[in-house]
């Protein structure tokens, strides 16, 4: 009930649907149930049942009251009125008009309030979507090392669509359906307590039986949506890893793992079909051997001459009793929904409730530009308990270059993400001008950032929005300048639609050194102070990486700079370097002076030079 409730409060605020939607329900249901009850007078009419009580009760006009009695008075007056003048067919045809009339605004009021729960529901799905992503864009950068990226994508589309798909679209089951069976129940009672109450009596037993097919229902459904995510993993896999998958003929082998796992879902999914479709027939059954039962009891009431109901009033009852048979089979199925959804919920608030580790103070000091230098004081790192990055010391004064060298899994590319904050330090501090980072706002301290990687990131869009991709109101003319600096604009310029061009998913229809270039006038369009180049021409060709080098070489000039460097001749000017080995600087120097030095920098500058 609490995962149900949390989802109904992304419609708040109530105000704006509830007072609307309770005024069209309530209607449609009374003028559904006036349907039926006008089925008394249509009897008598038929079997001649209209006794001189009756016509004396209801032979004068009443006077104006809101109330029940006064509404009923004017119709039996009416209908009385038209007996006398019409006889049994003008009286047929005034009771039949009426039911029309009934029915027509039933429909119209079930209609209006069905727009205003489908004004609730994309309310809802809209609101709750906007959740879970704004929280997934919050979450530090370690927490996607631990979560499978296709199981994020399935809570965020299959999950949440599996959420409107049951509890949204059982709203109306929920809030009219109980209403319904209510107000028919008090018409029944009304019409024979006696026979009500033996009703009453019977329902919870149909009521018991269901809810215990439903509650078997939700764990089930968790296997399912947790089913569902590691398909869209696997294939998130295969479509992004192709190459390799025909490269290696592994076509099989991938073809097995979603074989596998498509299969698995499968029985998750016939297992709850069972249980799913057994709640209705069983519901089904179960009314009418109510019915059964009441017909059993009542009639034998009304044969025995004990029941204070008449022969019509009897055909009656039983035809608003059935009535009340669907909205309580269509509570039965939406309980049953309403399981898969609320575990699809759970999955959504499991991310949305995750904590972010990394955030901005509560009071952040104010940040408009960087003036001295970055500082890394006794820096150390630990990733899931292991040691990562161990007492790192260093300045990178305003102005100056350091690179960080040494062997893949030291270290060097953590280190670099921690001065944008994308990991804090497990121990020590960073400053920026002499504060540290973490008294920062996070949009303003990575605001002074620029960031080029050894993986372009772009994204399924033009040339121009992948460039000018955060720089708000970034003109043509910024954005065509941008390209030239980065050796970009001539083969820019050479494409079908020029910098309208759509480059494709992640840049596909674009070259490694072009997806580079790209990523590098982005880079530069932002003019951060503080660079961060990460092994920016390692997976290069040699004349793609002259290019890049040269783009790059263009946005280092008079900027703050800390590079990653695979290839030592690429950093032959940096101010410093430091080489980093299992997470320790172990040398450290320019250029000419490691290489003065028997250590690993010189063993690395040899090997690459051979």
């Amino acid at each position: 009930m609490k995962t149900y409730l949390r989802i109904l409060s992304y419609a708040k605020p109530y105000g704006k649907f509830v007072p609307t939607y309770i005024i069209y329900a309530f209607l449609s249901i009374v003028f559904g149930l006036l349907n039926f009850t006008l089925l008394k007078p249509l009897f008598d009419v038929i079997f001649e049942q209209v006794d001189p009580a009756t016509l004396t009760q209801y032979a004068t006009k009443p006077e104006f009251s809101f109330s029940l009695a006064y509404f009923s008075h004017v119709f039996n007056y009416n209908f009385l009125q038209i007996a006398e003048e019409y006889g049994k067919m003008g009286t047929l045809y005034y009771v039949c008009a009426i039911i029309v009339v009934s029915v027509f605004l039933a429909n119209l009021f079930t209609y209006l309030s069905g727009v205003v729960l489908a004004k609730v529901r994309a309310t809802v799905i809209k609101r709750m979507r906007m959740d879970i992503f704004g929280q997934v864009s919050k979450l530090h950068i370690g927490y996607f090392s631990t979560e499978r990226k296709g199981d994020l994508m399935s809570k965020m589309t299959n999950d949440v669509q599996e959420v409107e798909n049951t509890i949204v679209q059982s709203l109306r089951v929920v809030f009219r359906e109980p209403v319904t069976i209510i107000l028919y129940f008090s018409v029944l009672f009304f019409m024979s307590p006696k026979l009500t109450i033996f009703t009453i009596l019977i329902i919870p037993i149909t009521g018991a039986i269901i809810g215990g097919i439903t509650k078997r229902l939700k764990k089930k459904a968790v296997e399912s949506q947790e089913s569902l995510g590691r398909i869209v993993n696997i294939l998130d896999e295969t479509l992004g890893g192709m190459r390799v998958i025909k490269a290696f003929n592994a076509e099989r082998f991938m073809w097995g793992k979603f074989d596998q796992e498509t299969d698995y879902y499968a029985g998750v999914n016939v297992n709850m079909a069972r249980k799913n479709e057994l709640a209705s027939p069983i519901s089904q059954f179960l009314g009418v051997f109510v019915v059964a039962g009441i017909l059993v009891y009542g009639g034998g009431l009304v044969l025995s001459g004990n029941s204070d109901l008449g022969a019509s009033d009897f055909i009656t009852y039983i035809i608003i009793f059935t009535q009340v048979l669907n909205p309580a089979k269509e509570i039965s199925r939406a309980m049953s929904s309403i399981q898969r959804g609320i575990a699809s919920a759970e999955r959504i608030f499991s991310v949305v409730d995750t904590p972010t580790q990394i955030s901005s103070p509560v009071s952040p000091i104010a940040l408009s530009s960087f003036e001295k230098s970055v500082e890394f004081k006794n820096v150390s790192f630990a990733y899931q308990d292991a040691n990562v990055l161990k007492n790192i010391n260093f300045t990178l004064s305003k102005g100056k270059t350091i690179a960080l060298v040494g062997p893949s899994g030291g270290g060097k590319s953590t280190l670099a993400d921690l001065v944008p904050r994308f990991y804090d330090p497990s121990a020590g501090e960073i400053l920026l001008d002499g504060k540290n980072l973490k008294r920062f706002d996070l949009k303003d301290l990575r605001g002074l950032m620029g960031i080029v990687t050894q993986e372009s990131i772009l994204f399924n869009d033009t040339v121009f929005n992948n460039i000018a991709f955060g720089v708000e109101g970034a003109t043509k003319e910024q954005v065509l300048e941008a390209a030239k600096i980065a050796n970009a604009h001539e083969f820019i310029q050479n494409m079908e639609d020029g910098y309208q061009t759509s480059i494709g998913e992640r840049g596909s229809k674009l070259s490694g050194g072009q997806r580079q270039r790209i990523s590098i006038a982005r880079a530069v369009l932002k003019n951060p102070p503080i660079l961060i180049l990460d092994e920016a021409t390692s997976a290069l060709d040699s004349e793609s990486e002259h290019l890049v080098q040269e783009a790059l070489t263009k946005l280092m000039s008079n900027r703050t700079t800390l590079v990653i460097a695979h290839r030592l001749s690429t950093i032959q000017h940096a101010d410093e370097i430091l080489v980093i080995e299992r997470g320790e600087i172990v040398q450290r120097g320019t250029h000419s002076e490691l290489n003065q030095v028997d250590g690993l920098y010189q063993k690395l500058s040899t090997i690459q030079s051979v």
